[in-house]
């Protein structure tokens, strides 16, 4: 199975919060499926939330490369944040 980002932490959380669930999904021929689906709609959620991220906390006025990825790196850790409680959801 490759999944992404969150389709890695969303097969995670399964692994250790639901694991019958899990079970379940794998002996219907499910899981995949439904990871893929969950981690569609997490990123659909993320491109929203990281535009409002952005329009809330605005870049800074600079050319420097080292505070530009730091602005980054604080936009994805925002995000990220915001979608655990998705991430998180039994599917």
């Amino acid at each position: 199975m490759i999944f992404g980002k969150y389709g890695e932490m969303i097969l995670t959380n399964l692994e250790k919060n639901y694991p019958f669930r899990k079970q379940e999904l794998e002996l219907t021929g499910e899981l995949e499926i439904k990871i893929f689906e969950r981690e569609k709609y997490i990123l659909g959620l993320k491109e929203q939330i990281e535009k409002q991220m952005r329009e809330k906390y605005k870049a800074p006025d600079t050319h420097e490369i080292s505070v530009l990825a730091k602005y980054q790196k604080m936009i994805d850790a925002l995000v990220d944040e915001a979608l655990m409680k998705e991430i998180l959801q039994k599917i």
